[in-house]
């Protein structure tokens, strides 16, 4: 299960991924916002798929706000969560091959439908496969406490 969360900012490219979601036949839980109208605050939708996934709930997040930076770093405040800001595939592939990410960040303001469902896509597929040498460093960040 992926849990979904967005602010204003990012409500219609979180419609864009949430249809291709469908067409994949990936299930979601959606924790808002619930329209694109009304100003929000992201860092409440942050916390919402964070706590879904620390709790076992989902196995991985997608959040989107205006650029993907206030959202990623809102969950990124708490031990076990992994946000990567992705713009490409490329990045998408990489986090989670080295970092083992367990929340995708996007900017709806920042890239199109197309490229976010090609960047879910590579998210979700690609596995943590990296060796020892990422584990030690991921290791070393869930150890960092200052």
């Amino acid at each position: 299960m992926i849990a979904l969360g967005c602010d204003h900012g990012g409500y219609a490219l979180m419609q864009e991924v949430k249809q291709h979601l469908d067409e994949q036949k990936i299930a979601y839980k959606d924790f808002g916002t619930y329209n694109g109208e009304e100003s929000v605050d992201y860092p409440d939708f942050a916390h919402k798929v964070v706590k879904a996934i620390l709790s076992g709930e989902c196995e991985k997040g997608i959040l989107i706000c205006g650029t993907g930076i206030g959202i990623s770093m809102a969950a990124n405040r708490f031990k076990g969560i992994r946000a990567a800001l992705c713009t490409d595939c490329y990045m998408a592939q990489k986090t989670r091959e080295h970092n083992d990410a367990n929340i995708l960040a996007m900017g709806g303001r920042v890239i199109g439908g197309g490229l976010a469902c090609q960047i879910t896509d590579t998210f979700l597929n690609t596995p943590f496969s990296e060796g020892e040498r990422h584990k030690r460093r991921i290791q070393k960040i869930e150890d960092t406490d200052i």
